[in-house]
């Protein structure tokens, strides 16, 4: 059964950072691409970030780019996103998605995805 447990959101400032983690097990995570969605109060679900299986390229949302970093561990089954420089308007439900395309994750109709973990930037 496949699970992607999302941890590491919070309050935190505008211009502070987060690190989210996201822990998959039931599958193989080298044969998956891997990503992260969200989901602001009142706005349907985007794409922020994603990485392709083997984890040498990467791509971002035009919001996010610059700010935040995905990256993957297949030996650890992982997954994290370093969130940097965050504002106001990134407050949303960070979501882990995984599927064995990318594009799928792109356009937020991933396989798989986790229950999400909240991130708030206020001050």
């Amino acid at each position: 059964q496949v699970q992607l447990v999302e941890s590491g959101g919070g309050l935190v400032q505008p211009g502070g950072s987060l690190r989210l983690s996201c822990a998959a097990s039931g599958f193989t995570l080298d044969y998956y691409a891997m990503g992260w969605l969200r989901q602001a109060p009142g706005k349907e679900r985007e794409f922020v970030a994603g990485i392709i299986k083997g984890g040498g390229s990467t791509v971002y949302a035009d919001s996010v780019k610059g700010r935040f970093t995905i990256s993957r561990d297949n030996a650890k089954n992982m997954v994290y996103l370093q969130m940097n420089s965050l504002k106001p308007e990134d407050t949303a439900v960070y979501y882990c998605a995984g599927d064995q395309s990318l594009h799928k994750i792109m356009v937020v109709t991933p396989g798989s995805w986790g229950q999400g973990t909240q991130v708030t930037v206020s001050s």
